[in-house]
């Protein structure tokens, strides 16, 4: 099974036409502070290589859940990597209050529209510590997209801190990396005061 296969599949539960590249899952697996992680999750882990750059670093006591829509995907990884409890299922669900250390994401924003956009980074932000961080990529020729512009303005008004990497060219289609750090509250600034609205 393929990810390319599954998208032509099931193109709506499949962003992607070809799996993330090696480069691009040690992009998003670093500077996360994974060593250190108690609690982890990764949504729409598709095949599993962000799977796989996630557990080289992660401790041996540590949770790790991913979410992954896809039920062959989900069945596929279950086997593979029988530490992680996988749960078959929308990022929308993610369970709140969990204070995951990490959260993981290969969901294709641009292809959501902007409410479910919304939904699973609100369910993100409930289910992060307080020192939470979360880390997702974007497709460097879809940057300026009205999907991708929507979402990145999502992801600055729930977190103090964004940070964009360089295009990593090695990959199909060339990506880059988002990482953010110390979610806020929805709706309210780290001071309390009304968040600015997502443009």
């Amino acid at each position: 099974m393929s990810i390319t296969s599954e998208f032509l599949r099931h193109p709506v539960l499949t962003g992607a036409i070809a799996p993330s590249s090696p480069r691009l899952a040690e992009e998003m697996t670093a500077g996360l502070g994974l060593e250190r992680a108690s609690c982890v999750a990764e949504l729409g882990p598709g095949t599993g290589v962000f799977t796989e750059a996630v557990l080289t670093l992660l401790g041996p006591e540590a949770r790790f859940t991913a979410v992954e829509i896809n039920p062959r995907f989900a069945t596929a990884l279950s086997e593979r990597f029988p530490r992680v409890e996988v749960v078959t299922g929308s990022a929308e669900h993610l369970a709140t209050g969990t204070g995951f250390d990490v959260v993981v994401s290969g969901l294709p924003w641009t292809a959501m529209p902007g409410g479910r956009q919304q939904r699973i980074l609100d369910a993100v932000i409930a289910a992060l510590a307080s020192n939470g961080r979360f880390t997702t990529f974007a497709y460097a020729h879809a940057a300026w997209t009205p999907p991708a512009r929507r979402f990145a303005a999502l992801l600055r008004s729930r977190f103090a801190v964004v940070e964009r990497t360089k295009v990593v060219w090695g990959n199909l289609p060339p990506a880059f990396v988002y990482r953010a750090a110390l979610p806020v509250a929805v709706g309210r600034t780290r001071r309390g005061q009304p968040a600015a609205a997502p443009a």
